[in-house]
């Protein structure tokens, strides 16, 4: 809650259920005759939370909740006095019971709020839930009962076509849990893994969780970028700076002013920018190309990098005080490998979003093959081989045959000695013109790839 007083307030009116009261010369039960005015009023106690809240018993029933509750999990019949775990789960069973962890209990059992990661039951389908758990007690001490605060965690709720971070593993429910925690300070946060694990999507749904989501987030994707370039993209410049410079430039630090800043793969950022950048993060000061007026931006860091900066520590390629800057909220992220489990649902909701118009499904045998298959290239290989399927499929099942001959195309090309050898860019660059031929929609390459439109734009450019 926002203040002490509306706590008081709200336990106040929570100590009040089950008193009797006189009514024409007799005692009566407050339960049997006002419940559903407490229910309203306990309701609009609940108002003071800025998320969906519902008020809980020691016998799980849910007693009240309020209107953001309403708008994001729809109405409740509390008059049936509904029980939370067959709400939220669908169980006949409190969640301990049930094989998970069950906050309520960790609560009663520590007399301390507790928290947990739960997949709920929505109108919009199975929604992960960040769900942290709030001991009511009373002038005395006593336990009286539960405020449940349910937070949806951003990108891994909803229907398909909003949802992005899918799974259900217990790596997976870890970092989810990671980035919701983290997102809710203000701390600057390493993204780490191998590429194609989604370290944007994780990105973005830090920022969706913080108190900066409100205002833009900011990407900056460092490869490939000279030290003019980085420069003039992240600082901005003024008319005349450089050659070609003909018009003033806003930079990405002034556009994310008030949000957050994503660096993505900031291993590739030149050394001698680096300096201007760790200027840039202790200050929160900077100049454009060309001008001596000192600017100030306050943004949020989040950074990605698939290398191991540590080692370009030690090799010297990385700087040392940059580094520690950036490291201050490590988080790994799983590869596809360590997350199998994940595979089938990753799987299908891939395939709704490259086939949205075709209503392709996959075969359990096809599943089985892709739970099998070694992704170097983890979900973007995975995306890419599914790619595949879809143009080589003649019906609506994509079934093993298709998933093998899918697979087979790269291993087709690795085994072949009549095709010659190219390098990493070449080989992008011809895997983006394949894909160009075969959508012809910029928007729908870029999904398929994985990267962003502005990548596909400089990617695609190079290649002329």
């Amino acid at each position: 809650m926002g203040c002490n007083n509306s706590y008081l307030t709200l336990v106040n009116a929570i100590a009040n259920i089950g008193k009797n009261k006189t009514k024409n010369g007799r005692k009566v039960n407050l339960i049997q005759t006002d419940r559903h005015q407490q229910q309203i009023n306990l309701g609009a106690m609940l108002e003071g939370y800025g998320c969906p809240a519902i008020l809980v018993s020691a016998k799980y029933e849910i007693l009240a909740y309020n209107s953001a509750y309403r708008d994001a999990f729809g109405e409740l019949a509390l008059d049936q006095k509904p029980n939370c775990y067959a709400v939220s789960h669908g169980y006949q069973v409190p969640c301990d019971q049930a094989g998970e962890s069950c906050p309520l209990q960790t609560a009663q059992e520590t007399q301390r709020k507790a928290r947990a990661l739960h997949i709920h039951q929505t109108p919009q389908g199975k929604e992960h839930v960040d769900v942290e758990m709030l001991p009511i007690f009373g002038a005395d001490r006593e336990l009286l009962f539960f405020v449940e605060l349910l937070r949806p965690v951003p990108l891994a709720s909803g229907s398909v076509d909003d949802q992005q971070m899918v799974g259900k593993s217990a790596v997976f429910a870890k970092l989810l849990e990671t980035i919701s925690r983290v997102g809710k300070s203000d701390v600057s946060v390493l993204l780490k893994g191998e590429s194609g694990t989604g370290k944007e999507l994780a990105a973005r749904a830090i920022h969706m969780s913080s108190a900066r989501s409100e205002f833009p987030l900011v990407t900056l994707e460092c490869a490939g970028l000279t030290d003019s370039l980085f420069e003039s993209e992240l600082f901005g410049h003024v008319k005349g700076a450089f050659t070609g410079a003909q018009n003033n430039k806003q930079g990405l630090i002034e556009l994310a002013d008030g949000g957050t800043l994503f660096l993505d793969e900031i291993a590739d950022i030149p050394l001698p920018m680096q300096v201007k950048l760790l200027r840039l993060l202790e200050t929160g000061t900077y100049r454009q190309v060309g001008s001596s007026t000192v600017r100030t931006s306050n943004f949020r860091l989040i950074c990605a990098s698939h290398k191991n900066l540590l080692t370009m520590v030690e090799e010297g390629s990385f700087r040392q005080d940059l580094y520690y800057r950036i490291n201050v909220f490590p988080i790994q992220l799983p590869p596809l490998a360590e997350r199998r489990e994940d595979i089938p649902g990753i799987a299908k909701t891939l395939v709704q979003r490259i086939s949205a118009d075709q209503q392709l499904r996959l075969t359990e045998a096809a599943v089985q093959l892709l739970r099998e298959h070694d992704y170097r290239g983890n979900i973007r290989e995975l995306r890419n081989i599914l790619a595949r399927a879809v143009v080589l499929t003649d019906t609506n099942l994509i079934d093993d045959r298709v998933i093998a001959d899918a697979l087979a195309v790269d291993g087709d090309a690795a085994e072949s000695s009549t095709l010659p050898a190219v390098d990493l860019k070449t080989a992008e660059i011809n895997y983006l013109n394949q894909l160009m031929k075969t959508y012809n929609d910029r928007d729908k390459v870029a999904e398929i790839a994985g990267i962003s439109m502005r990548s596909l734009y400089r990617k695609m450019a190079q290649s002329k």
